[in-house]
């Protein structure tokens, strides 16, 4: 099983505080906004602000926060103006890692994202380096525990999922941007809990690690995360079964 789905639970886990919640919020009002700039206020009309509003409900925003993320980007209400900037580079044990930003001084954020990378043992690499590994997939983490292979495998399938891959831990269900919204809404039709939910780059190939590298590439992309303008955060790392198990027993 590839890392991706492993690291989305490890995000999960970390969301469950209300500080991890409040940035969170941050984030994706910050992403409404920069949507509702480009491509106008209607959700149904623009996809990428009806993928953020998704987001948001998913992340428990208010409804009035979202109307104002939205109004700010369409001239509405006063706001910052952000520039979309992606970071590519290298973590420990030669995974590729990209980040997503949204910030208002380019000349602050990537000093700040560079240190990042620096500190956990990784460099941080020029625009274009380890893009060409990645496409853009809709991502979505269930616990194992929640449902049987058979019966996700047949449900997402039959609502336009691509893939699902299952291993002890949870399934990750894959599909086109174009058929996320659809696939989600499946499975939460179906009662099924799901551990994350989103849009993101997924490599086509994955590098896999010992303990110690995992644990420098988790550290690396939580402090990515962490970070106030970085909107996701993707790798090619695979951690093995056994050793997610060791870094989970930690």
């Amino acid at each position: 099983m590839s890392g991706h789905s492993k690291w989305s639970t490890i995000k999960h886990k970390k969301a469950a505080t209300d500080a991890k919640r409040s940035k969170a919020w941050s984030k994706v009002s910050r992403d409404i906004t920069v949507a509702a700039k480009m491509g106008g206020g209607d959700p149904e009309a623009n996809p990428r602000l009806r993928l953020a509003v998704d987001k948001a409900k998913s992340a428990n925003m208010p409804r009035d926060t979202i109307e104002r993320a939205i109004k700010k980007g369409t001239g509405g209400l006063d706001g910052v103006s952000y520039e979309e900037c992606v970071y590519e580079g290298y973590a420990p044990g030669g995974v590729a890692v990209m980040c997503s930003a949204l910030t208002d001084n380019r000349a602050r954020t990537a000093p700040e994202i560079k240190k990042i990378f620096e500190r956990s043992g990784g460099n941080l690499g020029a625009v274009g380096s380890v893009a060409w590994m990645f496409k853009q997939r809709g991502v979505i983490v269930i616990s194992a525990d929640a449902v049987a292979e058979d019966k996700i495998m047949e449900l997402a399938l039959e609502a336009g999922a691509e893939d699902i891959d299952s291993g002890p831990i949870c399934h990750e269900v894959s599909c086109s941007p174009d058929d996320y919204l659809a696939v989600k809404g499946a499975i939460e039709a179906a009662n099924i809990p799901i551990e994350s939910a989103e849009i993101s780059m997924v490599a086509d190939t994955t590098v896999a690690v010992d303990l110690d590298a995992a644990k420098r590439i988790v550290k690396l992309m939580d402090a990515l995360e962490d970070h106030d303008d970085s909107q996701s955060v993707s790798s090619n790392v695979d951690i093995p079964d056994d050793i997610f198990a060791q870094m989970n027993d930690d």
